[in-house]
């Protein structure tokens, strides 16, 4: 029996001898050619980028690359799949407590800042975009969500803004809890050589929002990857993308570029390293350099004198402004700054980072904007990009502006799409579809609580070809007692109520008197709701506004029953922005140094006041639930300007100007101060220098100008000739 257990023995260890050495070779072929799904990569061992490179290497690149950094490389990969957090397995059923936000609803605390440890410039956006965001509370008991004070971005423990003894002080904190409901943010983690993705702490069952995430390590519906950006990355607003909407791009000089740094050994050097092979000199622009680090000349080859040359002949800036593809490889972790500022050039990503969970990719569908490349199928790369036609190239380098102005564009922008993103996981009934979060104007605006519905929101009736419905509820903003029958409040409700599209008029009673018992008699339903006198109420979410379009008006407005009309049938054509009568506009004040507001009667205008004009319903959600409650406060404060703040929400959500129709010059610009018995006695002069004030401070708020400049007017075919009268559509207009 012994006997036979050593044949048994010995035969299984010939046969499996024998495999390795006549069957590994097709072996190695059929799993590199077989599917390039992630299990492939994850275990795809270093000997095959060795045989990848055998086609197109030098054999003295081989050599150096085994007795130099090959054995590294492979120690470093089977140390990062070693290097799991403690609660790997953590989903948001299993360590997230739900009850937190049940109450209050999505409330994030931040750790106040002590002083003890330096915080970097970049955690100081991060937390400063998270106090000033509409979720931001400073209590903890009302909290679902909870931030460190500790900077955890730069986890390299060779790095100066590395924290030390982490462990220690959270478990001071009496919330911690192991980590639960708590968000970790981090850029950097690991240190040379290998470049794990250890952060030196404990992390527990805290959800980590993190840079360069490697997909064995990522907590799919818990983790969250974000990009890589710089400490220059501004906190707000940020530049526009290089691809202007009126413009289509002519044929770029290159079809393919990278210029960085080539590294002379440890991880990442591989990819970098072969990347001169598929340049010509042409259209494909490859430029590697090994001048980088301190001891640079004690790695260089014979190839660095060459390549140091060739790569100072062209500007990085250059070669993004005229590149149709450029090449993200990765650096010595999976993420670099370059995948921004390719976005932002609308130079479509070609991604060499195997393993790397892309930015966000929980809502965002990259493959409508960039090319998820191989690194061991560099070759294959430039015809690949060759084989896309004119008008998937333009699609993709219009959804780079588009994922680059609404996600990544700014700290702040990066920080909010996290936070929405952990919201729409927590209350997932309400949470957002996919085609909002990759369709104009995007997720951060998509507001689940408004609806889930692409047919009810304003930028989405051309995208499904449906239209608004076809009446309007007119929204009259009183602020004075009733003392005559002869006010103008009478005249507007009575002109109104004759258009053939209003469905109803509510009064929103401002006032500290009581309204009147009697109005004026109207053939549509009139309903009064009694607010306080805080100017931000005129734009709440009311529920009796049943209809898409909404007529905001002033109770000193004047208008006729056929420009109500008009504007309205106009606001069907474009009801994705404020369409009305009275303009004003911003300018540069050079003398201030600031953004500023103009009545003048100019060519030019940027907003249309509210005072009488026709929007979307939506927008009472957007300014009330999107906006944070400072700014809503500052115009309460003041009692001036919401009207301003409506416009640079609408502008910002559009990116387009408003529309005004008909001539309607004269309209009084009443300061409504002097209506309200709690403010501050007013006069003219006060009101113009408060809405100049607030045209700066709202553009620091968003970080940039919203606000468009337009010269376009619409008014009624025929109006002012002489084709008789009853060819006219609006003849009542040439007696107003």
């Amino acid at each position: 029996m012994q006997a036979k257990k050593k044949y048994l023995f010995v035969t299984l260890l010939a046969t499996w001898l024998l495999l390795v050495l006549f069957g590994g070779n097709q072996i190695r072929h059929f799993a590199f050619f077989s599917s390039k799904k992630a299990e492939v990569l994850k275990t795809w061992p270093h000997w095959a980028d060795e045989i990848l490179l055998k086609n197109f290497a030098d054999s003295e690149e081989l050599q150096s690359n085994e007795r130099g950094h090959g054995d590294e490389s492979f120690q470093s990969r089977q140390q990062l799949k070693l290097s799991v957090y403690k609660n790997s397995r953590c989903r948001m059923e299993t360590c997230f407590d739900f009850s937190k936000c049940r109450e209050h609803g999505f409330k994030v605390f931040v750790y106040p800042l002590e002083g003890e440890d330096p915080v970097s410039e970049s955690y100081l956006k991060i937390i400063s975009s998270i106090e000033e965001s509409r979720y931001y509370t400073s209590n903890p008991e009302e909290a679902c969500l909870f931030v460190l004070n500790i900077d955890t971005l730069d986890r390299d423990h060779l790095s100066i803004q590395y924290v030390h003894n982490i462990n220690e002080k959270i478990q001071d904190f009496r919330l911690w809890n192991d980590g639960q409901n708590h968000l970790i943010f981090n850029l950097y983690s690991g240190t040379w050589p290998n470049y794990t993705e250890d952060l030196g702490f404990d992390i527990g069952q805290a959800i980590l929002a993190k840079a360069s995430f490697y997909v064995e390590n990522f907590r799919p519906g818990f983790d969250i990857s974000i990009p890589l950006f710089s400490k220059e990355h501004p906190q707000k607003g940020g530049e526009r993308g290089w691809l202007y909407k009126t413009s289509l791009p002519p044929k770029k000089k290159y079809l393919l570029v990278f210029k960085g740094k080539r590294y002379l050994t440890g991880i990442g050097s591989d990819t970098r390293n072969a990347l001169r092979h598929i340049h010509n000199g042409k259209d494909i622009i490859s430029l590697t350099t090994c001048r980088h680090g301190k001891d640079w000349e004690k790695h260089k080859d014979k190839r660095c004198d060459k390549d140091n040359i060739e790569y100072e002949k062209f500007d990085y800036q250059e070669l993004l402004h005229n590149s149709t593809f450029c090449i993200i490889p990765r650096g010595r972790r999976l993420g670099s700054f370059r995948f921004l500022e390719a976005l932002q050039a609308a130079c479509i990503p070609v991604l060499l980072s195997n393993g790397w969970e892309l930015p966000f990719s929980e809502v965002i569908d990259w493959s409508k904007s960039s090319i998820v490349g191989d690194e061991r199928l560099l070759l294959q790369i430039p015809s690949t990009v060759r084989c896309l036609n004119s008008d998937k190239i333009l699609a993709f380098q219009q959804q780079t502006q588009f994922l680059w102005e609404t996600y990544f564009s700014s700290v702040e922008k990066i920080v909010q799409t996290t936070l929405e993103i952990i919201k729409d996981r927590i209350f997932h009934q309400e949470s957002r579809p996919k085609f909002f979060w990759n369709t104009l104007p995007g997720g951060l605006v998509a507001l689940p609580e408004y609806s889930t519905h692409l047919n009810d929101f304003p930028f989405y009736y051309l995208q499904q070809g449906s239209s608004p419905s076809e009446k309007f509820t007119a929204l009259i903003w009183a602020v004075s007692p009733i003392v005559s029958l002869s006010q103008p409040i009478f005249k507007i409700i009575q002109a109104v109520s004759r258009s053939q599209y209003c469905a109803k008029i509510l009064v929103l009673w401002s006032c500290e008197k009581p309204p009147p018992q009697k109005w004026p008699p109207t053939t549509v339903p009139l309903t009064v709701i009694l607010s306080s006198n805080k100017v931000s109420e005129r734009f709440l979410p009311y529920s009796a506004i049943g209809t898409d379009a909404v007529l905001s008006l002033d109770e000193y407005a004047s208008l006729s029953t056929s420009e109500v009309d008009f504007a309205f049938v106009v606001w069907r054509k474009f009801p994705d922005r404020i369409v009305g009568f009275p303009v004003r506009s911003h300018f540069w004040d050079t003398s201030k140094n600031q953004w500023s507001y103009t009545s003048k009667w100019t060519n030019e205008f940027s907003m249309v006041l509210t005072a009488a004009a026709f929007y979307h319903r939506y927008y009472h959600s957007l300014f009330s639930n999107y906006l944070p409650a400072k700014l809503r406060s500052f115009v309460d404060r003041i009692a001036n300007c919401e009207d301003i703040l409506m416009n640079f929400l609408v502008s910002a959500v559009t990116k387009l100007p408003p529309i005004k129709v008909t001539q309607k010059k004269h309209l009084r610009e009443s300061p409504p101060q002097q209506l309200l018995k709690s403010a501050p006695p007013s006069n003219s002069s006060l009101h113009f220098a408060q809405r100049q004030e607030c045209v700066s401070r709202f553009a620091a708020w968003f970080g940039y100008m919203p606000l468009v400049h337009s010269q376009f007017r619409l008014d009624p075919v025929l109006f002012k000739d002489q084709v008789s009268v009853l060819r006219k559509k609006y003849r009542q207009l040439e007696k107003d």
